[in-house]
């Protein structure tokens, strides 16, 4: 960890208290002056986070954050484990140095200054608040046959939260992750390298724990957060999650899909439900019968049962 970084945890662990803490006293507890402690508050509204100040009184954060402990998590994860403070993504970091990775080995940051979620969007990623994180692994099979796999990643972190005793969890095709019907986390898979018999792929995915209300705001979707349930550690989360993903993705490799479609119904938000699925510029209206061993949303309609899988597809309730 360098200094930068050092300096602006020790300030973050003084304004995580209960109260607020004055700027004398922040100074004072980490031998810095008054002037060099004012820059690094004011420079923590550049990772997204937001620190009340009120005259008199000192500084506080506006809403909790939970940091990683670094020692317990690269002991507790047996693969190669990359973690940052500040990187521009988790993803791109990944694919820049796949040929020297093997599959299980993992990129944890607290903050992304350049977050991608599907489709090109951002994924907002303030200093802190969420989990961003990005596994390796590499099939030794062709990109065709890997279809259901964000399917698996899905059922494998909806698995872990429960273990966690997080309730009112769902899941919407093709990999997004609810709480209480309203967004709590994502899944970004790319391709590092494909050939006719190996597939090398990143497998990101972003969990919101703690989101405060400014970064709320930035949010064109309803969103979730852990909070509302107690934030988890996220440490113990991290290894959790990484042995969890390690066993699942092993068995799709072994199995297919099949092995984790009954979990995935019994998560699935649309379930026998009427739904409408976008492929512009087309509209298939139906009921929703879960998805096939290829990792295809079927949907009834009044003629037919049919499959549907990739491009620009979307699933909305009506």
């Amino acid at each position: 960890m360098n200094d930068h970084w050092k300096r602006k945890r020790q300030i973050l662990a003084l304004l995580s208290s209960d109260h607020f803490t004055s700027g004398e006293a922040i100074a004072s507890e980490i031998g810095l002056t008054r002037m060099a402690v004012n820059q690094h508050i004011d420079a923590l509204s550049d990772y997204g986070l937001e620190v009340f100040s009120v005259k008199g009184k000192g500084y506080k954060l506006a809403s909790p954050i939970t940091l990683v402990d670094e020692q317990s998590l690269i002991g507790g994860i047996e693969n190669r484990c990359f973690y940052f403070d500040e990187i521009d993504s988790t993803n791109s970091f990944m694919l820049n140095h796949f040929v020297d990775l093997k599959s299980g080995d993992i990129c944890i940051a607290e903050y992304q200054s350049a977050g991608r979620g599907r489709r090109g969007r951002q994924w907002l990623s303030p200093y802190g608040n969420h989990l961003y994180a990005s596994l390796f692994w590499r099939f030794e099979t062709n990109a065709s046959n890997l279809m259901g796999l964000s399917l698996v990643i899905a059922c494998s972190i909806v698995k872990t939260l429960s273990e966690m005793n997080i309730t009112g969890l769902g899941m919407k095709w093709p990999n997004d992750i609810y709480l209480d019907d309203k967004k709590l986390a994502g899944i970004l898979i790319e391709v590092a390298k494909t050939e006719t018999k190996q597939t090398e792929l990143v497998i990101g995915f972003g969990i919101n724990m703690s989101m405060s209300a400014a970064q709320g705001e930035l949010i064109d979707q309803p969103w979730s957060d852990l909070a509302s349930q107690g934030v988890p550690d996220k440490t113990q989360l991290l290894v959790s999650l990484h042995r969890n993903l390690k066993s699942d993705i092993q068995a799709f490799s072994n199995h297919g899909l099949a092995p984790f479609i009954p979990f995935w119904n019994a998560y699935d938000l649309f379930a026998n439900k009427q739904v409408r699925l976008l492929m512009a510029p087309n509209e298939v209206f139906g009921l929703c019968r879960g998805i096939d061993e290829q990792g295809a949303v079927v949907i009834e309609t009044n003629s037919e049962i049919k499959a549907y899988i990739g491009g620009e597809i979307s699933l909305r309730g009506i």
